[in-house]
């Protein structure tokens, strides 16, 4: 390509970088061989690197950036600040050459024949080694959004030149190693999409936290996206799964309401083209996209992943920014880079943080990466104090941006006030390796007198600060050459937060997944209560489920959504191995602690062997909750496509009580066999296994419950500390039922497990569980690894293969 001042975007592609940088040549590929396949991105154009070069050359001030560079010291922040001062004021006053200046405007000119006299534009950088499968210069130049007219865009673009110095590029550059006079910039121009008065936000074609390649995340939040990227909103959130939503399905497997209480909109009344101002209670309380937005904004990331991999020749997960335009309503992508972290990291290399002490958090908020850190807690309110910040401390601020990137990158841990997955520190921190906490609300508040303090990111999704330095570990385990036992080795999995890190282990599926976790911590309120509200009469009460509840029009779609949400997270981590969700089995003690279960539930001399499990599901006083129960799963197959999603009834204490529980799945629309579904049964009780040829006439395979198994065989209540030391699943009773319920089932060709602790915490009785041939053993995620070394080891001393 001929060098040229200006060149259109439409005449650009990826091979362009040298010329126009990662953005503008990923914008030009993008509107030439996507735009055909739906995916909407404005139009623009590109002022060239060669133009950069061209203003330095006509101005002759390279040898004095040179010499301005020559005793640079980055890790002395008052060297850094001087030098990209000094560089930066340079350019700021070099007049632009009357040609370039002409070339610039004339392409301007054309844009407001296109959309209207004095058009609005964004001027953006774009460094040419911008954008690269390892190195991110996201964010490290300027943009300026809403510029309008000659004067303003040669300003833009004069500003948008100096930032290639801004303090935080020049570190990042020595960082890279990337010489500063071998790095160019080009701008583009692009039309602005109205996203003002709509909503805007980022996209990830892959899980920012656990690198797991199935999931798409999208954030989302009122006005112009700068405050979604410069983390200082928590955006809405909502995870997409990529297989089922490229078959036609609309699996959303999690939307998270974010606070939303600012946007970025155009200024009016001032010298500023924006301004930010607070968000109404009305925007704040409601998701700013609708889920039919999401999915389109969803399949658009999946085709523009899905070439980029093509053009690379290998897997390319991508970061993409996109607005919606409040006018009109459409959707555009404004701009897609390659994710730099997760698709770098070594995937045969598991590497799990564990906290080993206890203590109780200071501050939690959402935890970016899973790892752990410690140190002297330094807050610093403002960017111009972070020269007050020393290696090794924790750094807590309201939230960063990239200035602040000089001392990101020395810090143990950060934790920010503000932000979500998709802020400045979480992208930063995460390509750093530094575990970062964000959105804590409070943290700089909170932590004042806190001297020491450990930060956690070890714990799921939510982050945890405690006071104190907390001894953890790090534990590294290579799993690329770890054989598959014959034995399928499934996982138990209670958090949905957790399904995408614990998926990486390797595991043959799920073996049990329990609602009770679900339920119990994302919705805390019992099922009747949302169905007969009328009849929660406490004042507290009530008002905590209407805020929990609100903007549902019938209460009991809370509970179907979120109970679905969770159960798909969990189907679509594990996809498309079998993921054995147990249908709920709380007792009713433990469903009276939810919220308005007192209304409810029978007070029992002893619930454990009282109204729980399959008994509650066809019975009057229940079966309208455990409806709502059967509309989730029914959502996760059938709306999600997450068919790999298999029911477990468990307690199920009769054959005839089997048969009515197939039939209230029937009858809300949850047929054995259709769409192939299947219903398995928990053996856990001795007439299980006494009856288990009958039972296995109505149920599709079984898993043993060998916590109940053991006290019901030896007649002992596994609450009770009187008699915990006679509680043993290596009883010789206890194995003869489990032996006599493995050998019947495999007689019948019906699969059956187990899903118990046993296996992992006694080798012998693993080794009774292979030797009886059962065909799955599930397990708690810490003993998976250990447990599969042994099967394998078990497995070839017994000559089985």
């Amino acid at each position: 390509m001929e060098e040229k001042h200006v060149i259109w975007f439409d005449e650009l592609e990826l091979k362009d970088i040298p010329q126009v940088g990662g953005k503008n040549a990923s914008l030009g590929e993008m509107r030439r061989e996507l735009r055909p396949k739906g995916v909407s991105i404005p139009d623009g154009f590109a002022v060239t690197a060669h133009a950069y070069q061209y203003l330095l050359k006509s101005a002759g001030v390279s040898d004095q950036i040179h010499q301005i560079l020559s005793d640079l010291d980055t890790h002395d922040m008052q060297n850094l600040s001087s030098r990209g001062k000094q560089i930066r004021s340079l350019i700021y006053n070099i007049e632009f050459p009357e040609d370039l200046k002409t070339a610039v405007i004339e392409s301007y000119k054309k844009l407001c024949d296109e959309y209207g006299e004095n058009t609005d534009v964004a001027v953006r950088s774009s460094a040419t080694a911008e954008d690269l499968p390892d190195a991110s210069f996201a964010g490290q130049q300027e943009t300026y959004l809403n510029i309008r007219g000659n004067d303003a865009l040669i300003d833009a673009c004069r500003k948008c030149f100096a930032s290639l110095f801004t303090d935080r590029a020049i570190s990042y550059r020595v960082d890279k190693g990337f010489d500063h006079m071998s790095v160019s910039l080009s701008i583009g121009v692009q039309k602005m999409v109205r996203s003002d008065v709509g909503a805007s936000g980022v996209i990830f074609s892959i899980d920012t936290e656990s690198g797991f390649k199935n999931a798409i995340l999208v954030t989302a939040a009122h006005g112009l996206g700068e405050t979604v990227v410069q983390g200082i909103v928590n955006p809405d959130e909502y995870y997409v799964f990529k297989p089922t939503l490229k078959e036609g399905f609309k699996p959303i497997l999690q939307k998270k309401l974010g606070s939303k209480e600012i946007k970025m909109i155009y200024a009016t009344g001032t010298e500023k083209p924006t301004e930010i101002v607070p968000t109404v209670q009305e925007e704040r309380e409601c998701f700013c996209i609708s889920e039919e937005e999401v999915l389109t904004l969803a399949r658009w990331t999946a085709i523009i992943e899905d070439h980029y991999s093509q053009q690379a020749g290998y897997y390319k997960p991508m970061d993409i920014e996109w607005g919606k335009d409040g006018i009109t309503g459409d959707l555009f992508i404004l701009q897609a880079r390659p994710e730099t972290v997760e698709s770098q990291k070594d995937a045969s290399v598991l590497e799990s943080y564990v906290l080993l002490e206890q203590g109780t958090p200071v501050v939690t908020g959402t935890s970016v990466g899973s790892k752990i850190g410690s140190g002297k807690v330094n807050i610093i309110e403002s960017v111009e104090d972070i020269r007050n910040f020393k290696k090794g401390e924790v750094l807590v601020t309201d939230m960063t941006d990239p200035d602040w990137e000089p001392v990101m990158k020395i810090a143990a841990a950060i934790v920010t006030n503000k932000g979500g997955r998709t802020c400045h520190a979480a992208i930063v921190s995460r390509e750093l390796g530094v575990p970062c906490i964000v959105g804590s609300g409070d943290a700089t508040e909170k932590m004042v007198g806190v001297s020491e303090a450990t930060v956690s990111c070890a714990e799921g999704e939510v982050g945890n600060v405690y006071s104190g330095l907390l001894k953890y570990e790090v534990q590294r385990v290579n799993v690329q050459n770890i054989q598959r036992p014959k034995t399928k080795i499934m996982l138990n999995v209670g958090s949905p937060d957790n399904a995408f890190s614990l998926a990486a282990i390797p595991n043959d599926g799920v073996g049990l997944a329990r609602l009770e976790f679900i339920i119990n911590n994302f919705i805390s309120i019992h099922p009747l209560a949302l169905i007969h509200f009328d009849r929660v009469t406490d004042e507290a009460t009530r008002k905590e489920i209407e805020r929990r509840t609100k903007g549902y029009a019938q209460k009991s779609d809370f509970f179907v959504d979120v109970l679905a949400q969770g159960v798909a997270k969990i189907g679509a981590a594990f996809y498309p191995n079998d993921v054995i969700v147990r249908m709920s089995d709380f007792k009713s003690n433990e469903y009276a602690n939810l919220m308005g279960g007192s209304y409810f539930e029978p007070k029992e001399e002893n619930p454990m062997i009282g109204f729980r499990g399959a008994s509650r599901y066809y019975d009057e006083k229940y079966r309208d909750a455990f409806a709502l129960e059967c509309e989730a799963m029914k959502k996760v197959r059938n709306e999600m496509g997450l068919t790999n999603v298999k029911m477990m009834i468990p307690f199920c204490r009769t054959v005839d009580e089997g048969k009515k529980v197939i039939g209230v799945l029937a009858s809300k629309g949850l047929v054995q066999g259709e769409n192939g579904l299947e219903v398995y049964m928990m053996v856990e009780i001795p007439s299980n296994v006494i009856l288990i040829e009958e039972f296995g006439k109505v149920f599709d395979g079984f898993s043993i419950g060998s916590n109940d198994l053991t006290q019901l065989t030896l007649g002992l209540d596994r609450d009770s500390a009187e008699v915990a030391h006679i509680f043993d699943e290596r009883n010789q009773a206890v194995q003869d039922l489990i032996r006599t319920a493995i050998a019947k089932a495999k007689a019948m060709g019906k699969k059956i497990g187990i899903c118990g602790q046993a296996p992992s915490d006694y080798p012998e009785f693993a080794r009774f569980l292979v030797e009886c041939g059962i065909n799955s053993i599930s397990l708690n995620a810490d003993t998976v690894i250990k447990t599969t070394v042994d099967l394998l080891e078990m497995e070839k001393n017994m000559g089985i293969s």
